[in-house]
């Protein structure tokens, strides 16, 4: 099961590579699913195996002039702060358990995992949608609907502190929407922004989480690293819109699977 593990965490990486999002949303199942480790701690592992991640990628793209650092910047420090406070007080405020459904208690670690797969099946519908939008070209003058930003900044913010994903998915959308961005520049500008968010995130969890594996945390990310390059090199070669679509159906599939799994048969290592 390790093993698999780390073959699926090159598959994150793969995926951070070649559409810039989506490759967080697979890093909390494969922890907890895989690698048996408990939800809570996954989305604190999650957070650092993203954001180290996402910082080769985007220190990568920004040698190719992929990244607006006026954007990483207006985006990035609403965003940063609203993820680092959720991981320092608002995720250790959670109670043990919240509430009972008949036989059925939601505990902590069963609400993170059904928030998070609320939000993976938000992604795959965003994904699977084919955009009518016109794409912005690389000369369109960007324009800045500020207070969207630093909004959608601090709502990506405190769902990233929540459930660990990078939050690629809902950034790329609005940076092409909202900053009239070109694609290839959004994903390049994306991964720099969940680099920090990430890994700002996960200093928050330092200092409130003690019992942190490094040897697990150090194989799995340094797998999911060597994945970004193999994804930035298959990016030339297939096109980006057919594989976003089938992965959102699969991200879909997984959303599905977690919510079934954790109503119906939650197992040990969910609690």
């Amino acid at each position: 099961m390790e093993i698999l593990g780390y073959v699926l965490a090159a598959l994150v990486g793969i995926s951070l590579g070649l559409i810039g999002s989506g490759g967080s949303i697979l890093t909390v199942p494969i922890l907890v699913y895989v690698m048996g480790v408990n939800p809570v701690l996954a989305t604190a592992y999650s957070l650092f195996i993203v954001g180290s991640t996402a910082l080769v990628g985007g220190v990568q793209s920004a040698m190719q002039k992929r990244v607006d650092f006026k954007t990483v910047l207006i985006f990035g420090i609403p965003s940063i702060a609203a993820v680092y406070a959720t991981r320092m007080w608002l995720v250790p405020m959670i109670p043990a358990e919240l509430f009972s459904i008949g036989s059925l208690t939601i505990t902590k670690p069963i609400a993170l995992m059904l928030l998070f797969a609320v939000v993976m099946i938000l992604a795959s519908v965003s994904m699977i949608r084919t955009g009518k939008k016109k794409e912005v070209s690389d000369d369109t003058p960007m324009s800045y609907n500020y207070p969207m930003i630093l909004l959608e900044g601090t709502v990506v913010g405190v769902l990233t502190g929540l459930v660990g994903a990078g939050g690629g998915f809902l950034i790329i959308p609005a940076l092409v929407l909202l900053a009239r961005m070109p694609m290839k520049l959004a994903v390049g500008t994306s991964l720099f922004i969940i680099a920090a968010k990430s890994l700002i995130g996960f200093i928050g969890d330092i200092q409130v989480t003690k019992n942190i594996d490094w040897s697990l945390l150090g194989m799995f990310t340094a797998f999911a690293v060597v994945g970004i390059f193999i994804g930035i090199l298959l990016s030339k070669k297939i096109s980006g819109e057919k594989l976003k679509k089938a992965f959102g159906w699969f991200v879909l599939i997984m959303g599905i699977y977690i919510i079934v799994k954790e109503l119906f048969f939650p197992s040990g290592a969910s609690h």
